[in-house]
């Protein structure tokens, strides 16, 4: 058997042709190849899947079940393989809890190393916190007024699942009467059962007494039972009134603030014991926001300026009538816009009458009559609804009134204010998560311990520095700790997991990595490659799929699939070292590396129409108080390195306000003074790579609108026309037409228990998704099956003379998308072709000339050949008038703009400003952009 090798006999996945392949082992392999010809087939669903296999058909069965199981791959055999890490794009955790800290494992090492070394503070006046005595805890409880009566307990558990049997019984054995068990009194001679799986907090009663002269030596051998029970700790249980926790560990002597022993868990926003209790530890709570109940302010009520569920404005609608009688009550008209309503007006509106009876008179059908009432308000009548209804519909709606707003107890920081009093070199565990990764390795550094917590905490901030050290080596210098994961980009998270990876030193594994370097700068490229390098040189086998040019470059084995793309891939083209590469003919990758082929600069930039779209006082995230002008009518590229705010600008300001202003959607722009020039355009359209629809029923014909058409061609035929179908005939998601048995699916689900799902077809209509009836229906010779089976290259030739269908087909073709399937299932596209096909229909739109539309990095998953066809198609949709804004950092896309503006000059903390704006050319001559570093040597 090959040790120093993968062999690959007879691979046949989705459209690989049965593929031989050799691939060296301890080596940096890049898999490479247009978008669509077998890349992903190979290195996820044949390689990664048969490892993965492989390693858990080594478990038990009963482990089996609690695992994704692979599916065995359609190959004939794989020698030579090692278990299979996959580090894709498509996990990021979308849990709100989940920071960027929790995610590495770092945050689980802070918690360790406040525990153990910080220095706890009173929260209310800042003083730090000593230890109390016995003597001191008997000061303070004698200071209560005299004659009350006290329980003095010890909590021998606190928050722990199990029965706690033994606790019961050491406390029968030493003579204990009582217990409080979770707050309830029991007598030690029952029997007392506990639930096994619920966390319970036991207190022995070792003592009850009246506070009074003489009391002092009993209570002080009482709390000295206590806290000899507990390792420190009494519960005062002061009959009629509070309970106070004493400590000889932590207290404040002038505030009377006691702290708990510190633990691990106390840092924790994600346990009861450290969260903040307002928040659970979320740090934002979700509210109904004003400006979403009336988005457009220049409207009176009357024309409807309140736009929610319930409060639409209604001639003899409810909301008519609580309005007439607000409006005469408080002396305002119905018809004046709600911006010049006074504000005490717009409150009442918003947040009730608080108590104040208003007279309603209601004439209608069912009811009439005049009574008085006090209001209860738009916000907070959606605020109680919210929290009462059982409807998930109606809990929905109101939710998307709301914005999450700073918890007031934590403000944001998810933790209790005990647990934020506790410092480590001046700071506390939150200010530390909110450091970028290289401030945090600044401080770790300089931080100025004693001699003892040197000794505690040289293992733990080995550890952090270490982690941290991965975070910055994959170009992460710029994430902070606490920032929610659900935030990161795919490429990211990716890098994340890769960081994480090299953490944990292992040797002889297959990594496979789907294109990591999405969403890095040039600048960072070479910190990712250096990483590639020192997971290889750890004696691991890196298969990365990538269409980077310095990763190719850096390769030691460079893998071509193709030659084309569908149909026409599926084939090793080349495979060896780059140099040989890049004198295959054959290899379109090899001939764009080698200079044989290129994406050309444009003759001449567009300048636009002299009009601007102005974002004014932009402050989203890191960006600093910026104005930026946006060009309409022309190719925009925004650049900078990764964290320069980028999205903040684009995706969270730009798109949120136009899809807000132009589309009416509930979205809410992020900070910002003003944007002007809105007026400009007619609507914005977001264009990313999410999937086109979730379900198998989606596909490009359906999201495209051709299967509307190609479905009407079918109910003309004669042979439909008598027998009486129409197009609802033949579509596979409704009754009539469809095959019932397998709902129009084509596929059946059996359940296989600890085996993977078994998907087999249809045994009534054999995969083909119709009933008999419809498939006697032909166009030209063909079903309507046939032709949802058909490449788009193959449909615009049967469809050539219908000029409806074949101009939505042709702009797929025109994407590069000739050879997917018509009906092929959403969930089988890729990020890059779902993008695709939405720009597709976008081509397909009559264009208008005043839309905006905006692209995050589109050119992820595309080899160069295909960013050379998206390139023509923006540019196409600019040259009809319109305005594309793309986010990017492919320098292609780059020096094909007609106008840059890059942000920086770093990320984080220190990005969030324009660095410079203009044509690539005048970029170029800017030395702080590096950007324009890189785009240099293109442009040369």
């Amino acid at each position: 058997m090959a040790r120093d090798k993968i062999v690959i006999k007879g691979a046949r996945e989705h459209n690989l042709k049965n593929v031989d392949l050799e691939i060296p082992r301890d080596k940096l392999v890049v898999f490479t190849g247009l978008s669509g010809s077998g890349k992903s087939s190979l290195a996820f669903d044949t390689i990664y899947a048969d490892g993965q296999r492989r390693y858990v058909e080594s478990l038990s069965s009963y482990a089996r079940q609690f695992l994704g199981q692979m599916e065995k791959p359609d190959v004939d055999y794989i020698e030579g393989l090692s278990p299979a890490i996959s580090i894709d794009q498509k996990t990021t955790s979308k849990n709100p809890r989940s920071t960027v800290g929790t995610v590495t494992e770092i945050y689980d090492y802070l918690r360790l190393l406040y525990a153990r070394i910080g220095i706890p503070h009173c929260p209310v006046c800042g003083r730090e916190i000593k230890q109390q005595t016995v003597d001191q805890i008997v000061d303070r409880v004698l200071e209560l007024p005299e004659n009350t009566r006290v329980q003095i307990m010890a909590p021998v558990v606190r928050a722990r699942k199990g029965t706690h049997q033994k606790e019961f019984e050491a406390a029968r054995r030493s003579g204990y009467v009582r217990v409080r068990v979770d707050g309830n009194l029991y007598d030690l001679s029952e029997e007392i059962t506990l639930e096994k799986n619920k966390k319970h907090t036991i207190e022995v009663i070792v003592d009850r007494l009246v506070i009074k002269d003489g009391v002092r030596s009993r209570l002080a051998d009482s709390i000295e039972t206590a806290v000899g029970l507990t390792g420190g700790l009494a519960v005062i249980d002061v009959v009629g009134g509070e309970e106070i926790m004493f400590s000889q560990n932590y207290s404040c002597p002038e505030h009377n603030i006691s702290i708990d022993e510190l633990s691990p868990r106390m840092f924790s926003f994600n346990n009861p014991f450290g969260a903040c209790e307002k928040c659970t530890g979320l740090g934002t709570f979700l509210e109904v926001d004003p400006d979403m109940v009336i988005p457009d302010k220049k409207l009176s009520l009357r024309q409807g300026a309140i736009k929610v569920s319930g409060w639409y404005y209604a001639e003899g609608g409810i909301a008519q009538m609580y309005f007439e009688g607000l409006a005469k009550h408080y002396g305002f008209s119905l018809d004046t816009p709600v911006r010049e309503l006074p504000k005490k007006v717009i409150d009442i509106l918003l947040y009730g009458t608080k108590g104040e009876k208003i007279k309603l008179t209601r004439e209608n059908e069912l009811s009439h009559g005049t009574y008085f009432t006090d209001f209860e308000g738009v916000v907070n009548n959606l605020e109680r609804r919210f929290r009462e209804t059982n409807s998930d519909w109606m809990r929905e709606e109101i939710s998307s009134y709301m914005s999450t707003v700073e918890c007031p107890e934590c403000h944001g920081q998810r933790l209790k204010k005990e647990v934020l009093a506790v410092t480590v070199g001046g700071i506390n565990i939150s200010e530390f998560s909110k450091m970028s990764v290289v401030d945090a390795l600044n401080f770790i550094e300089n931080l100025d311990l004693s001699q003892r917590e040197h000794m505690i905490a040289d293992r733990v901030l080995k550890e952090v520095t270490e982690r941290l050290g991965f975070l910055q080596s994959v170009g992460l210098e710029y994430l902070t700790l606490s920032r929610s994961a659900s935030t990161l980009s795919g490429g990211e998270s990716q890098r994340i997991r890769l960081a994480t990876q090299i953490g944990s030193y292992l040797v002889g594994v297959l990594y496979i990595l789907d294109e990591p370097s999405i969403g890095l700068h040039q600048r960072d490229n070479d910190k990712l490659i250096a990483t590639l390098k020192r997971l290889r040189d750890l004696g691991n086998t890196l298969i990365v799929v990538e269409h980077d040019d310095e990763t190719m470059l850096a390769a030691d084995y460079i893998v071509d699939i193709g030659p084309g793309a569908g149909l026409h891939g599926g084939e090793v083209v080349f495979a060896g070292t780059v140099e040989d590469m890049k004198k295959c003919d054959a290899s379109i990758t090899g001939q764009y590396l080698s200079g044989k082929k290129k994406i050309p600069i444009p003759e001449k930039r567009r300048s636009g129409d002299g009009r601007f779209l102005e974002i004014r006082g932009a402050e989203e995230n890191n960006l600093k108080n910026i104005d930026v002008k946006i060009p309409l009518g022309v190719f925009t590229a925004v650049t900078g390195v990764s964290g320069s705010g980028k999205s903040s600008l684009i995706n969270e300001i730009l798109y949120k306000k136009l899809a807000h202003d132009l589309n009416g959607a509930r979205t809410k722009a992020g900070k910002h003074g003003e944007m002007v020039g809105v007026e400009l355009l007619d609507k914005v359209i977001d264009i990313n790579q999410s999937p086109i629809g979730r379900t198998p029923r989606s596909n490009p014909a359906t999201y495209t609108g051709v299967f509307t058409d190609i479905r009407d061609v079918f109910a003309q035929t004669a042979e439909a026309k008598m027998r009486g179908y129409n197009s609802g005939r033949f579509s596979f998601n409704i009754k009539g037409g469809r095959c019932e048995a397998c709902e129009g699916d084509g596929i059946i689900k059996i359940e296989m228990h600890f085996l993977p799902d078994i998907y087999v077809p249809c045994e009534v209509c054999k995969g083909k998704r119709y009933n008999r009836e419809t498939l006697e229906i032909k166009y030209k010779g063909k079903t309507i099956y046939d032709v949802l089976e058909m490449t788009v290259e193959e449909g615009l030739a049967f469809f050539a003379n219908h000029q409806k269908i074949s101009r939505k087909l042709q702009t797929l073709y025109d994407v590069g998308l000739g050879y997917v399937k018509i009906g092929q299932p959403a969930t089988t596209l890729s990020g890059g072709e779902a993008q695709r096909v939405k720009l597709a229909t976008e081509l397909s739109r009559r264009p208008t000339g005043r839309t905006i539309y905006i692209l995050d990095e589109p050119t992820t998953g595309l080899h160069a050949d295909d960013v050379k066809k998206l390139i023509q198609v923006l540019q196409k949709l600019v040259d009809t008038g319109n305005t594309v804004v793309v986010i990017e950092h492919n320098l292609d896309v780059i020096k094909t703009a007609d106008y840059i503006i890059d942000l920086g000059p770093e990320g984080g903390d220190r990005g969030g400003e324009v660095v410079v704006c203009g044509t690539p050319e005048e970029v170029v001559r800017c030395e702080n952009s590096y950007t324009g570093q890189y785009l240099k040597k293109i442009l040369k």
